[in-house]
């Protein structure tokens, strides 16, 4: 996250790309008309970015924009830019408590009087390019609002998961249990129950427990796949358990028993 400068004064040709969008706008299905003329062009603007680097287009997510439309509307109330004020929550509690399910976000904030000026601006600065072309997000969330003839702008994107319940949890981690080498592999309620504690275990005594934390479900730890590989384990059960305090952010909770 990185805080911007005042966009600087745009040429001709900028003008007249906005023009050209704008034109766009009512022709693009992933373009929602409750959302404003300012919002619609970054969005848009975000997505040529993207293409001409040869990324993948944004989604738009109406949850983000919810929390990018409360943070805008507290940097007009200040009359300054900022990812955070005081008494807010960062920008994780705010995308989170918005309903968004995410295992990744990052924020753009800008003022400027122009719209066209904005995006300039932060395609020049490097930290804010980068959120922009960052090829691990697949979700955004904008807000611009006015006070005067200044405008406030706030992009917030994400790398957007699918909620996934327990069960999702533990077939995707006993696939991988599997692959590394121990076919008999099942979740089990003594799993679940190991993955809520901070130490110790439930049931028969494991020759090694793992709990973990990841934000997605794609590999297993390096401890826990070196001691799969050292060999003497027959069975293994899975658990999901949930100690995030319920946050949206999806960082999942697992404990894996070894047994010999």
């Amino acid at each position: 996250m990185e805080s911007d400068a005042p966009g600087r004064l745009c040429g001709v040709s900028c003008r007249c790309s906005f023009f050209l969008l704008i034109c766009c706008l009512f022709a693009s299905p992933v373009v929602r008309a409750q959302h404003t003329v300012a919002e619609q062009y970054l969005f848009l603007s975000i997505n040529a970015e993207r293409q001409q680097a040869g990324l993948p287009a944004l989604t738009w997510n109406d949850t983000l924009t919810d929390a990018a439309r409360n943070h805008a509307v507290q940097m007009r109330a200040a009359q300054t830019i900022s990812h955070q004020f005081q008494g807010e929550p960062d920008l994780a509690q705010r995308a989170a408590t918005s309903g968004t399910h995410f295992s990744r976000v990052s924020e753009n904030v800008a003022t400027s009087p122009s719209i066209v000026q904005m995006h300039g601006a932060l395609m020049q600065s490097p930290m804010h390019r980068a959120n922009i072309l960052d090829p691990h997000v697949n979700a955004v969330g904008i807000s611009v609002v006015a006070s005067g003839r200044q405008l406030w702008g706030v992009e917030d994107f994400a790398l957007e998961v699918a909620p996934l319940s327990y069960d999702e949890q533990e077939m995707q981690v006993i696939q991988l249990v599997q692959a590394a080498g121990i076919a008999s592999t099942t979740a089990s309620a003594e799993a679940r129950s190991t993955c809520q504690k901070s130490t110790g275990y439930t049931g028969e005594r494991p020759a090694f427990v793992m709990r973990f934390s990841a934000t997605d479900l794609n590999q297993l730890p390096h401890q826990l796949l070196t001691r799969i590989a050292q060999g003497g384990i027959y069975s293994a059960s899975v658990g999901a358990c949930d100690t995030q305090a319920k946050s949206s952010f999806s960082t999942y909770n697992i404990a894996v028993l070894l047994y010999r």
